[in-house]
C-alpha cells in the first residue's frame, strides 16, 4: 500500500507506532468496467476528503491516506474514535450516493513504513493486516470493529448503545477475530455479516452480547494475573498497597491427588563439563526432553519450574521427589561436552520403588544433540507404555533450531524467565529479551525463541515496566514471526492468549486461544493456570479452582500459585485461609522472603498489628540482608505505619534505583521523600521532594499520555503540590483511562487513588465518596492500610472516613 505524495527519498523508513485505522472497500468493483471503476473512486475520495474528521487530522499532520485499489485506507494517530466516527460521516455522506457501496473495518495496532520497490512510502506490519481481515468480514453497509478497539470506544458513554457484539469470526490463516458491528439511526449495516452466518463463529457466553452494557462493577475484583514465578513481582508489594482478587468456590483442595501410572518428572540433569557454563547446555537437554515427553496427552509430566528446584550436586531422595511431586516415576542424567562431541546419560527410575527401569548412554557428535533429546523421549514413552499420536511423534522429533549456540542462548534466557520476579525484574526481562534476540538473529527461523520473546515483552508492557507503544509493538511483531513460523502451533496459541489476556484485556479471545493450545499442549501448566485467573476475573470460580488446582498437580512445588490463591483470600478479607494457604506455600519454600513477609502481613491488614510484620523485617535484615531490595515496600509501609521516619528512610534506601511499585502504578522516590517529610511538618523540604518528584514524573506522562497509572501519581505530586484543580483532572481522567470493566485489578486502583488525591486535595466528600466505592469487597484496600499509612492522615477526624474505617475492623 502507498502513501500518498510520500517519497523515500524525503522521508526515511519508521519504526512500529500504532495506528487508528479505518479501511474501506467497494463492494463490487471487480463487477464494473474500468472507466466506472475510476470514475467511482474518484467520488469516493470526494465524498471522504469532505468529511469533517479527514479534514481535521489532515490539516493537523495526524492521517495517513493509502490507496488500496478497491478502496483505500486511512491511518488516523491522535484517538481510536477518529476512524469510527469517520466511518460514520463517510455513511452519512453516501446516503446520496446509493450507487457507492462501501464496506469498512476499524482496528487498532502497530505499522510502519517502509520503502518499496518504486521509492515510494509503503504501510506494513500487524495492525493494517489486521485491519483487513476485520474489513473482509463485511458486507455492503458494514462498519466492522476489533473487539480491540470496540473496548476503547466502550469506555465513552455516547459509543455505547451503538457497539453490537458478533462473537469470533475464522479468517484468513484460521486466525480468529473478534468483532463489533457499529450502526446508528440508519447508518451501518444492522445485519448479520454473510460470512458469519457460513462460517466458523465462537461466542463466549461471558463477553457481551448487543448492545455492549454500561460499565458496571463485576462480581469481584480478582487477583493480578501473572504466569508462573512472576507473580512474585506482585506478591512482594503486598503490604505497601495491598493485593487483589477472587472471591472462591471453597477452599483450596489440599487432598494429594493419587499417582497416575504414567507419571513422570524430569530432574536437571547434571552438567559434566570441564567448563561450566555449559551448565546452560545441560539445562538445555533436560527441558527439550521433558518439552517432548509433554507434549503427549497420555502421560503427567511436571512442569520445570518444579523440577528445577532439584539441583544437582546433592544427594536425592528419589522415593521422597516422587512424593512431592506426585509422581511414579523419576528421570535423571548427566550431560558432558567436550569440543564437537557429546555424552548424555539417562536413566529412568520407578520413584515409588528406587527400582532401575531403564538406561541409556550416547555417545555422538555435538549436532546430534537434538537427535539424543528425541530419543531419550520417545524411549521415555515406551517404557511407560503411552500411546503416541502421529502430532505428538512429530512434536517430540522436531528440532528446536540447527545452532548450538542459539539453543545455549535461548536455554539461558528461558532460566532467568523462571527465576522470582523481585525488583530486579526489568533488569531480567530486557537481559532475557536481548539473549533471546542473539538466538533470532543466529537462527531467524527459531520458532521457540520468538514465543518466549513475545512473553517476555508481554511481562515488560503488562508490569508498566515498560508500557510503551514500542514494547507492545515489539511483543505482537515476534507473536506475528511465530505466526508465520508454525501457525497452528500450541505454543502459538499461548503466546496469543497471553497478549490478548495481558496487553488487551480480551478474556474471550484468550480462552479461545488457550483451548486450542491445549491441543498440543497437553501437560502445560501455564494453560491451566491462564484460564483460572481469566475465569476468576469473569467469576466463574468453580471452573477457576480446578484450573488452578490443575495448574498445582503439573506444577506442584510453584508456591507461586499458592500464593496467589492466598492473596485472592485476603482480597475477600478471609484472613484465617489466607494464612493457612501462605503456610501451605512456606512448607516447599520456607526461605522464601515474599511468603515470609505475605504471611506476616496478614495481621497488618487484618488487625492493623504491625508487629508481625516488623519482626519478619528484622529478621531479614538481621540473616538475609541481600533480600531486602525484594521486601523493600513491605518494609517502607510498615515504617511508616509505625511513623518510624529513620526506619522508612532505611527502607527507602534499600530500594535503589526500583521504583515503588503498586501493581501498575509506580511512585517515584521524590514523592515518598515528600511524603516523609510532610510527616515531620518539614514543609520546606517536602515542597522541593514534590517538585523533583513532578518533574520525573511529568517525563512518564508524556511519554504514556493516555495511561492511567502514570496520570494518577501525577495527580497524587499535583495535590501535594497545592495544585488541587489540576490533581482531580488527571486522577478523574486515570479512572476513565482505566475503568474497572477494562481492567478489574487496575481499575479499582485507580479509584483508590482518585480517593487519595481527592484526600490531599481537601475534597473530603470526593474522597469518603469514592473511597467508599473502592472498600466493596473484593478490595484492594484493607483495615491496616486505612487504619495506619499516613496518605490517609487528611482525612482523620472526619465522621465518613471514620466510619469506613471501623467498617473495615475486625469483628
Amino acid at each position: 500500500m502507498n502513501t500518498q505524495n510520500t517519497s523515500a527519498g524525503t522521508k526515511p523508513d519508521l519504526p512500529l507506532e500504532i495506528a487508528h485505522l479505518l479501511l474501506i472497500d467497494v463492494v463490487g468493483y471487480s463487477k464494473l468496467l474500468v472507466n466506472e471503476q475510476i470514475e467511482l473512486l474518484q467520488e469516493l475520495n470526494q465524498i471522504v476528503r469532505k468529511t469533517e474528521c479527514f479534514r481535521s487530522a489532515e490539516a493537523s499532520g495526524g492521517l495517513i491516506r493509502v490507496p488500496t485499489g478497491d478502496g483505500m485506507a486511512l491511518l488516523f494517530f491522535r484517538s481510536p474514535e477518529e476512524p469510527a466516527q469517520c466511518a460514520l460521516e463517510i455513511s452519512v455522506a453516501l446516503k446520496g450516493h446509493p450507487h457507492i457501496q462501501v464496506r469498512m473495518g476499524v482496528h487498532s495496532g502497530p505499522v510502519n513504513q517502509v520503502t518499496d520497490v518504486n521509492d515510494r512510502t509503503n504501510i506494513a506490519g500487524a495492525g493494517i493486516n489486521i485491519a483487513q481481515r476485520v474489513m473482509d468480514c463485511g458486507d455492503a453497509g458494514h462498519i466492522l470493529l476489533s473487539k480491540h478497539l470496540a473496548d476503547d470506544l466502550a469506555e465513552y458513554r455516547h459509543w455505547r448503545p451503538h457497539l453490537h457484539d458478533l462473537g469470533e469470526c475464522e479468517v484468513k490463516y484460521g486466525l480468529r477475530l473478534h468483532l463489533v458491528n457499529l450502526y446508528k439511526d440508519n447508518l451501518g449495516n444492522p445485519h448479520l455479516p454473510d460470512k458469519l452466518k457460513r462460517g466458523k463463529r465462537w461466542k463466549q457466553a461471558a463477553v457481551p452480547v448487543r448492545p455492549i452494557s454500561a460499565p458496571r462493577w463485576p462480581k469481584s475484583v480478582l487477583m493480578i494475573a501473572m504466569l508462573g514465578s512472576a507473580v512474585a513481582l506482585a506478591v512482594s508489594f503486598l503490604t505497601f498497597f495491598h493485593r487483589a482478587s477472587p472471591t472462591s468456590a471453597g477452599k483450596f483442595s489440599e487432598i494429594a491427588a493419587p499417582v497416575l501410572e504414567k507419571s513422570i518428572a524430569v530432574l536437571p540433569f547434571e552438567n559434566l563439563s570441564k567448563e561450566k557454563e555449559n551448565a546452560y547446555f545441560a539445562d538445555g537437554v533436560q527441558d527439550e526432553i521433558l518439552n517432548g515427553l509433554a507434549k503427549v496427552a497420555d502421560l503427567k509430566v511436571i512442569s520445570r519450574t518444579s523440577t528445577m528446584q532439584y539441583k544437582t550436586g546433592v544427594p536425592r531422595n528419589l522415593r521422597e521427589i516422587g512424593a512431592a511431586l506426585g509422581v511414579a516415576h523419576v528421570l535423571e542424567g548427566s550431560v558432558q561436552r567436550a569440543g564437537n562431541r557429546v555424552r548424555v546419560n539417562a536413566q529412568l527410575v520407578d520413584a515409588r520403588t528406587d527400582r532401575q527401569v531403564w538406561a541409556q548412554t550416547y555417545d555422538r557428535d555435538l549436532t546430534d544433540v537434538f537427535a539424543i533429546q528425541s530419543e531419550i523421549a520417545k524411549a521415555i514413552a515406551d517404557q511407560l507404555q503411552a500411546k503416541l499420536s502421529p502430532s505428538e511423534e512429530n512434536a517430540i522429533e522436531r528440532p528446536p533450531t540447527a545452532d548450538i549456540t542459539a539453543f545455549n542462548l535461548y536455554t539461558q534466557a528461558k532460566n532467568l524467565l523462571l527465576t522470582s520476579f523481585s525488583s530486579a525484574a526489568r533488569a531480567r526481562l530486557l537481559v532475557a529479551a536481548d539473549l533471546l534476540n542473539e538466538a533470532i538473529r543466529r537462527d531467524p527461523s527459531f520458532f521457540q525463541a520468538y514465543c518466549q520473546l513475545a512473553h517476555t515483552h508481554d511481562l515488560l508492557y503488562f508490569f508498566g515496566l515498560d508500557h510503551t507503544p514500542a514494547r507492545l509493538a515489539l511483543a505482537e511483531a515476534a507473536i506475528q514471526a511465530a505466526f508465520r513460523l508454525r501457525p497452528d502451533a500450541g505454543e502459538t496459541h499461548l503466546s496469543r492468549a497471553e497478549n490478548l489476556y495481558w496487553v488487551h484485556r480480551d478474556y474471550g479471545s484468550a480462552l479461545t486461544e488457550l483451548a486450542a493450545a491445549s491441543q498440543t499442549l497437553p501437560n502445560d501448566p501455564r494453560i491451566f493456570y491462564l484460564t483460572g485467573l481469566i475465569q476468576r476475573r469473569q467469576g466463574r470460580w468453580e471452573e477457576s479452582t480446578r484450573n488452578l488446582e490443575r495448574a498445582i498437580d503439573l506444577d506442584p512445588r510453584n508456591f507461586f500459585t499458592l500464593q496467589q490463591i492466598a492473596i485472592s483470600y485476603g482480597v475477600l478479607r478471609r484472613y484465617g485461609e489466607e494464612k493457612s494457604v501462605l503456610d501451605r506455600a512456606l512448607a516447599i519454600e520456607p526461605n522464601n522472603v515474599d511468603t515470609q513477609v505475605a504471611l506476616a502481613s496478614v495481621e497488618f491488614h487484618w488487625k492493623a498489628d504491625t508487629r508481625p510484620l516488623h519482626r519478619a523485617i528484622d529478621s531479614i535484615r538481621a540473616t538475609n540482608p541481600g533480600a531486602l531490595p525484594s521486601v523493600a515496600n513491605d518494609w517502607l509501609s510498615c515504617a511508616l505505619a509505625e511513623r518510624d521516619i529513620a526506619s522508612a528512610r532505611n527502607a527507602l534506601d534499600a530500594f535503589g534505583e526500583i521504583p515503588l511499585t503498586d501493581y501498575a502504578v509506580h511512585l517515584n522516590r521524590p514523592l515518598m521523600e515528600g511524603v516523609i517529610a510532610r510527616m515531620i511538618k518539614d514543609e520546606g523540604t517536602a515542597r522541593a521532594a514534590f517538585i523533583a518528584a513532578r518533574a520525573e514524573q511529568d517525563k512518564t506522562v508524556r511519554a504514556q499520555p493516555d495511561y492511567g497509572p502514570a496520570l494518577c501519581v501525577l495527580g497524587l505530586i499535583d495535590a501535594a503540590l497545592g495544585r488541587n484543580e489540576e490533581a482531580l483532572r488527571e486522577g478523574r481522567r486515570a479512572v476513565e483511562l482505566l475503568p474497572v470493566e477494562k481492567d478489574a485489578i487496575n481499575g479499582p486502583l485507580m479509584i483508590t487513588y482518585l480517593a487519595m488525591i481527592a484526600a490531599w486535595a481537601n475534597d473530603k466528600d470526593l474522597a469518603c465518596g469514592q473511597l467508599g466505592i473502592a472498600i466493596r469487597p473484593p478490595s484492594t484496600v484493607s483495615y491496616g492500610q486505612l487504619k495506619l499509612l499516613p496518605f490517609w492522615d487528611p482525612l482523620r477526624g472526619d465522621p465518613c472516613f471514620e466510619k469506613i474505617v471501623a467498617s473495615l475492623a475486625p469483628k
